[in-house]
């Protein structure tokens, strides 16, 4: 059988390959040559087979079938044979084969072989794939190792030793005598070495730290020793000796002197020398300087100390290697919150990042400016990040506009600046707002009273012509529509206020609704918008009206909804639209985890947040709270069961006591003594099933003691409790009002709200007037389905006249028996 070629030739020859498919071709035919080889047991040759056969396998090409080869050459006595087998067994075999375990004996034999260059072998091999028994079964020739006096093997031991304890942990003990003496060798590499496995040990375990903390002096010193020895060539790069070195040393100190007085006390002043000394001109003094800067964040260093690391960063900043400020804005990211105002010095450079061309540094320049915010700054803060929102590339407008949102709802010096900021935000980068932003806006807006006329002016202005931001254009449907009144009249006081009339904002609205930019949620608005002008506006009353029925036959349901119900309205119930088109009341703020939480969207899904809708015509619900809940349409509130569900979403509005505060029913009709029937219409499985408003319950088990739970003015509210024996999970509460007033009390409304893990139906009440002097009491029935067994919550609203004026209180209700929920 001719010789095969030699690997230079393979090389020469699969470069010469135009094609992947030739390139393939040549790689099959040696590969069966080398096959064939193998096969004849040809000694030879086996050593240039498995050279070209681990080529072939660094270009991608399968080399499995070489594995048992490489273990002949590891068997072989001669030193070739066994650096190209030992480099076929790192490449070729891990711990996952059984083959490897073959190759444990070879290893013992090399390790204690006479030669330092064979045992290297061994060494080398053993601590790239070895498994976790063949380190059990040569840890004790590696510990053997580490202590001979060759600087040439006890290197590579070490590094072994580190494979070894991240193997098998518990034989970390074994090599405590060993590493001790480590550290006062003199042969960098050794040095280097020694410090890896200090390191990999004290990060594996406690004791070990707690063990080698009194090793921070000689560190110390080793260090200093680096820093101020003169040039040596041997470890010498760019002028600085051993960097590589003092980068270990460095890393070995942080986790040393982490959570440690005395340790990091010893380390305080070898840290402010290599900061101050280290050359800066090279990328390798910057690295040093990088170690350094994260040594003394992390350990318990002085304060001084730690100004002058983040006034290192600072200088990172004006370097013109990228990968340098990217850095240095990261590190400064994590240690702002800690040293905050030496971070601040840095403000101005911070910012001139953000004009930056590299993405990730401009990432990182935002996220630190909007860190770097506070009370003192936020105005020329939020001046450079709107500029920057401006010419931002896409990807960050979304992130920029949400942390512009939250630092101005934290640190605004005013509500107009507020406002304002919040407007700019939406008309540079409306569509990517959070989905919260539109009701968050909303919220500000009615909260600030005497801007009412400002803002109503201002979002007028700003869409005249242009409804391409459509969160912007919702606000402004909103406001116009709650504020159209002001806005006609002239009477903001803030800026110049401008002539228009009831048509022109009629117009804008329609032009709203008409546009092709307008989504369904923004027509939603522009709908609802006309509709509450109707009792703002006296002019254009029948315009309206005709807006909104040629909209009852729209194509889209949502819409066409709408518009029959308020055309609805205004035919069968316009004794009612004042009342429930009425100005918002000033809200109050949604609390993290209160009882009537409700999840905020921007209405992608539900047109008109903070919005009223009225009755659809047909089969009246049985009570007015049921009205209620169906005007709001069909909010993510607890449902009360005779009302049709739908499947819309939370609108976009705050608190859910809020919501209800919308609507003034003192001008419904009293609900009559005997409820009326429950219309037929399907429910989803999950509320109250087979509970109808008469019977209330079938067996009833009694003895849970009754609570007032509202007494106040006169008015004092009763609670009794059953449950039902059909469904546990069912609790049936009678409320009774009395009066012990000299007068009576009319149009009394209850409305109660429990959180969301709870579902509540509210059934109509016996009367709307409460008797004077106790003669008489209002009875209304409560059913509560709690699933989950949770502690029962409720928040109620009481809504009367008394003595001529109109009464309304809210009141918590936290003290129900634990029978009547457990």
């Amino acid at each position: 059988m001719p010789a095969p070629i030699r690997l230079r030739e393979l090389i020469r020859t699969i470069r010469t390959a135009r094609t992947q498919a030739e390139e393939r071709e040549m790689i099959q035919k040696e590969c069966a040559a080398i096959r064939s080889s193998f096969r004849e047991e040809d000694n030879t040759y086996r050593c240039r087979n498995v050279a070209k056969l681990l080529y072939m396998h660094m270009l991608g090409y399968p080399a499995h079938f070489g594995q048992l080869e490489c273990l002949k050459l590891i068997a072989s006595q001669k030193f070739t044979d066994k650096r190209i087998g030992y480099l076929g067994a790192m490449l070729l075999l891990d711990e996952r084969q059984d083959v490897h375990l073959l190759m444990t004996n070879c290893i013992k034999n090399d390790l204690n072989h006479s030669t330092q260059f064979v045992q290297g072998l061994a060494l080398c091999t053993l601590g790239c794939m070895g498994s976790s028994e063949m380190c059990r079964d040569l840890a004790g020739e590696v510990e053997k190792l580490l202590k001979t006096s060759n600087s040439y093997l006890r290197k590579k031991a070490a590094l072994c030793a580190v494979h070894v304890i991240r193997k098998v942990p518990e034989l970390m003990e074994m090599f405590l005598p060993a590493t001790k003496n480590l550290l006062n060798e003199k042969n960098h590499g050794v040095l280097h070495t020694s410090v890896v496995l200090l390191t990999e040990m004290c990060e594996r375990s406690p004791d070990m730290l707690a063990h080698f903390r009194k090793l921070v002096p000689q560190l110390v010193r080793i260090l200093k020793n680096l820093i101020m020895s003169g040039y040596s060539p041997e470890h010498d790069v760019s002028g600085i000796s051993d960097p590589f070195l003092q980068v270990r040393i460095l890393r070995l100190l942080r986790i040393l002197g982490r959570n440690d007085d005395d340790s990091s006390e010893a380390m305080n002043d070898i840290l402010a020398q290599v900061a101050t000394n280290t050359e800066t001109s090279k990328n390798v003094g910057n690295a040093i300087l990088y170690e350094t800067v994260l040594t003394i964040m992390d350990i318990k260093s002085e304060s001084g100390l730690r100004v002058l690391a983040i006034n290192i960063l600072g200088r990172f900043l004006l370097n013109n290697d990228k990968n340098i400020r990217y850095v240095a804005l990261t590190s400064l990211l994590k240690t702002v919150q800690t040293d905050h105002n030496a971070v601040q010095r840095h403000r101005s450079t911070i910012v001139d990042c953000l004009k930056d061309l590299d993405v990730s540094i401009k990432r990182r320049a935002m996220e630190l400016s909007f860190a770097l915010v506070n009370g003192n700054n936020i105005r020329g803060m939020m001046k450079e990040l709107l500029y920057f929102l401006d010419s931002c590339e896409p990807e960050f407008k979304a992130d920029c506009a949400s942390g512009i949102f939250l630092a101005a709802e934290k640190y605004a010096p005013s509500k107009r600046w507020h406002i304002d900021t919040i407007m700019r935000v939406l008309t540079t980068a409306g569509s990517y707002v959070r989905d919260d932003a539109v009701p968050n806006l909303i919220q500000l807006i009615t909260n600030s009273v005497e801007m009412h006329a400002y803002t109503v002016q201002r979002l007028y202005k700003a869409i005249l012509g242009d409804y391409s931001q459509q969160p912007l254009v919702q606000v402004a449907a909103w406001c116009i529509g709650e504020y159209g009144d002001l806005l006609v009249s002239g009477q903001c006081e803030e800026e110049e206020p401008i002539q228009v009339t009831e048509d022109e904002v009629l117009d804008i609205l329609e032009s709203v609704l008409i546009s092709n930019m307008s989504t369904s949620v923004t027509r939603g608005y522009a709908l609802t918008a006309i509709m509450k002008l109707s009792t703002r506006f006296t002019c254009t009353v029948n315009r309206i009206k005709k807006v909104v029925s040629i909209y009852g036959s729209s194509i889209d349901v949502e819409l066409q909804q709408r518009a029959v119900e308020y055309n609805a309205l205004f035919k069968k119930y316009d004794h009612m639209r004042s009342a429930l088109l009425e100005r918002m009341p000033v809200m109050e703020k949604v609390t993290t985890n209160g009882p009537t939480e409700i999840v905020q969207t921007n209405g992608e899904t539900e047109p008109a947040p903070l919005e009223t809708k009225p009755p659809p015509s047909g089969p009246q619900p049985t009570s007015q709270a049921n009205d209620l809940l169906d005007l709001l349409g069909g909010n993510d509130i607890t449902p009360v069961i005779p009302t049709a569900p739908t499947s819309k979403p939370a609108s976009a509005g705050g608190e859910l006591l809020d919501l209800l505060g919308d609507i003034n029913l003192t001008g419904a009709p009293a609900t009559a003594p005997t409820p009326a029937p429950v219309p037929q219409i399907s429910q989803p499985s999950f509320l109250l099933d087979g509970l109808s408003s008469q019977p209330l319950f079938n067996d009833i088990a009694s003895g849970i003691p009754s609570i007032t739970a509202y007494s106040k003015n006169g008015l004092k509210i009763e609670f009794t409790f059953e449950r039902s024996n059909t469904n546990p999970s069912v609790t049936v509460i009678t409320i009774q009002a009395s009066n012990s007033t000299e007068l009576d009390m009319t149009d009394f409304v209850f409305q109660a709200a429990v959180p969301k893990t709870f579902q509540l139906q509210l059934l109509s009440p016996s009367s709307s007037i409460v008797p004077a002097f106790n003669t008489g009491t209002i009875t209304q029935v409560i059913k509560v389905l709690n699933p989950q067994k949770q502690q029962l919550r409720m928040r109620i609203k009481l809504t009367y006249n008394h003595k001529g004026s109109a009464m309304q209180d809210l009141a918590e209700v936290n003290n129900f028996p634990p029978q009547s929920w457990q």
